[in-house]
C-alpha cells in the first residue's frame, strides 16, 4: 500500500532504510517525539577534510532542530553552512533471543541531513538560548541572572531544517527462527530507561537559600 505524502514527507534517497525498512518511520510527529524525548544528540560533519562527531544537547522549536557551543568553537564554525547529519537515539531494553544471531536491542532513533545555519540576529538567539532552557529546565530561566552581552556573542547557535531524515524504531520480544521457539531457553526483553535522581546542592549555595519549586517539573525529554 502506498503510504499518504505526509506520511513520507522526510524521505530521501539517503534517508531510505535499506535493512530492516520495516521499522522506518519518514513522517514528521515520529522523528518529533524522538527528538523531543532526549536531548543528548551526535552531530556529524568534517573538518579540515576529517570526519568529526560532536556530541551536544538540541532542541527542537517547530520544524527546526537546535544546538548551541561557543562561538569560537573550530566544531561550530566548521559546521555553519555546512551539510551536517544530527542523530538522536533512546535505548529502550536489551532483547534476548534464543539464539545469539537473533538478540537485539528496543530503541528510538531519529537520524537528520541538511545544511547547518549560524542564527546570526541577537534577539533571536537570545529567544533560541532561552527556548533550550525552558525546554530542559522548566521554570528555570526567569530565575536566573539576566545573559549579559558578552555571555550571548560568545555563544553560537545553530539550526537546521527537519526536511530529510527518517526515524527507526524497534520494540517488543525478540523474533525467533520458527524452530527455535521449541528450545527450552529463556527469552525476552530486560527494560532500560534514563531517570533522574534527586538533585545535588553546590557546596557553594548561600546559606538559606532553598531548593526551587521548579526541578520537580524537570524531566529527560
Amino acid at each position: 500500500m502506498r503510504q499518504p505524502e505526509e506520511a513520507t514527507a522526510l524521505k530521501s534517497g539517503r534517508s531510505r532504510l535499506r535493512r530492516a525498512h520495516e521499522r522506518g518511520l519518514y513522517d514528521r510527529e515520529s522523528v518529533y517525539q524522538v527528538l523531543d524525548a532526549m536531548p543528548l544528540a551526535h552531530i556529524g560533519y568534517q573538518i579540515d577534510g576529517a570526519t568529526s562527531v560532536l556530541p551536544t544537547l538540541q532542541w527542537r522549536e517547530g520544524d527546526h532542530v537546535y544546538w548551541h557551543g561557543s562561538a569560537a568553537s573550530r566544531a561550530i564554525r566548521a559546521m555553519a553552512g555546512a551539510e551536517v547529519c544530527l542523530s538522536v537515539t533512546c535505548m529502550d531494553g536489551y532483547v534476548l533471543a534464543r539464539s545469539a544471531f537473533h538478540h537485539s536491542v528496543n530503541f528510538r532513533s531519529a537520524m537528520l541531513f541538511g545544511v547547518a545555519e549560524q542564527v546570526a540576529d541577537e534577539d533571536a538567539k537570545a529567544a533560541s538560548l532561552k527556548a533550550m532552557v525552558d525546554r530542559i529546565f522548566p521554570g528555570r530561566w526567569e530565575t536566573l541572572r539576566p545573559m549579559n552581552a558578552q555571555e550571548l556573542k560568545a555563544t553560537a547557535v545553530l539550526r537546521m531544517p527537519i526536511e530529510e531524515g527518517a526515524a527507526k524504531i524497534r520494540s517488543g520480544p525478540p523474533k525467533d527462527d520458527e524452530e527455535d521457539y521449541a528450545l527450552p531457553i529463556w527469552a525476552g526483553v530486560v527494560p532500560m530507561g534514563l531517570e533522574l535522581k534527586p538533585p545535588q546542592p553546590d557546596p557553594a549555595n548561600l546559606e538559606g537559600v532553598a531548593m526551587p519549586d521548579h526541578l520537580s517539573r524537570i524531566r529527560i525529554g
